[in-house]
């Protein structure tokens, strides 16, 4: 927001107490930048005041309180409230120096700039499609719905309102991965042939003491784990044309799996596997290897990604290129580079990039759309393990019929 006024030395007396917000209090935060007039010796100054961008935060747990440390260390917004029912709210926003809003209702009312909705996943259709309708643009926490009917249900929203939604899915802002993206699509890389994807983390027994965890629909390592990667998959490979799943929840007994693992086959060619288990007792998952979140897990010195193009291969999040000295062959060694980048905040590339978005400069990076496809896939797998077919993928991306004959 910019508001634009002169200024002049009569009123310079009256600087002071503008700087103190006692002119527009509601605009929190701002920034002030000077220009001398066009015209010499007229006194006369003209100010622009560059407002922070104000974003309400719905939900305050694990990922909320994420999303408020990002907004609150990113430059130029401002976390305008909180809605949270629960019985943490207010300490919450006491901590974050915060309003707790009577309910979501009054947080519309005030009108933030925009709204990350950060709650159990059964809810983000209708407080998005409640956001959008009052003409807010938001985030939705991943996955942006608990099926794809609902999920359509927040694209024809969005459509009728003209207003954009992003999908959480934060790595694509992580600088490993924006790298690793410039990577397979070099000739450096090739295209790709084939993938591993593991994603073991084992989650303790406490993690399930709330319900929704445990709950088919809304828990479960595919929705909460599982379509991370898928995102990942999607914006480094393309679109993903057919899918054979298989799920397993005999380490727990849990009503949701707690075992997944996938063969995907891309529109633009190569097939990658992928494994994940919130059950199993290991390092190699991208969650506690990339020291994406140093306050939440460790940051393990595995891989947990593999790529094999046709002119080299790459690992993550290490970035490690391998190639040939010469001829292509297996007889002889390959050699590898590791690829440099600046470490940076994901969940604060994400909070700049939305403040593009509400500003109407930029796309969502992850869009709604983005998010309904990658719940497309999780339901392809689940589906595809229940029916023992190998699914294909529409053209939308958001429907699947059985392949046929399978080669």
């Amino acid at each position: 927001m910019r508001l634009h006024f002169s200024l002049s030395r009569m009123d310079i007396k009256n600087w002071k107490a503008f700087q103190q917000r006692k002119f527009f209090p509601k605009f929190g935060k701002c920034w002030y930048a000077w220009m001398e007039s066009a015209e010499p010796g007229s006194g006369i100054r003209e100010e622009t005041i560059v407002a922070d961008r104000t974003i309400a935060v719905v939900g305050a747990g694990i990922i909320g309180r994420t999303h408020l440390d990002a907004i609150a260390a990113a430059e130029g917004f401002t976390i305008s409230g909180i809605v949270e029912p629960g019985p943490n709210g207010q300490e919450v926003a006491a901590r974050y120096g915060t309003r707790l809003y009577a309910g979501f209702d009054a947080m519309l009312d005030e009108r933030p700039d925009g709204v990350v909705i950060a709650t159990p996943n059964e809810s983000h259709v209708d407080l998005a499609v409640r956001t959008v309708e009052a003409g807010i643009p938001a985030i939705v926490e991943k996955p942006v719905a608990t099926t794809v009917a609902e999920a359509r249900r927040l694209l024809a929203a969005m459509t009728a309102a003209g207003v954009p939604v992003m999908t959480g899915h934060h790595r694509r802002f992580n600088p490993i991965i924006l790298k690793a993206r410039d990577l397979v699509a070099s000739a450096r890389f090739g295209h790709l042939v084939q993938g591993s994807v593991l994603c073991s983390l084992r989650k303790e027994d406490a993690y399930f003491d709330v319900e929704w965890r445990r709950t088919p629909g809304v828990g479960g390592p595919l929705l909460i784990n599982m379509i991370h990667e898928i995102d990942l998959l999607r914006f480094l490979f393309g679109e993903i044309e057919t899918v054979t799943g298989i799920t397993s929840n005999r380490e727990r007994g849990l009503e949701v799996e707690d075992t997944a693992g996938a063969i995907l086959t891309f529109r633009d060619g190569g097939v990658v596997t992928l494994s994940v288990s919130d059950a199993a007792c290991g390092p190699w998952a991208w969650d506690i290897s990339a020291g994406e979140n140093l306050a939440r897990f460790p940051a393990h010195k595995v891989q947990s990604h593999f790529f094999a193009g046709s002119a080299a291969g790459l690992s993550l999040p290490d970035l490690a290129v391998w190639t040939h000295p010469g001829e292509k062959t297996w007889y002889d060694e390959m050699q590898s580079a590791r690829e440099t980048v600046t470490a940076a905040d994901s969940y604060i590339a994400q909070v700049r990039h939305f403040g593009d978005v509400i500003a109407g400069t930029a796309e969502p990076r992850c869009s709604a759309l983005d998010g309904a496809r990658n719940l497309a896939v999780i339901d392809a797998i689940k589906a595809s393990s229940a029916s023992g077919m190998r699914l294909r993928f529409d053209a939308d991306g958001l429907a699947t019929r059985p392949v046929e004959a399978m080669a």
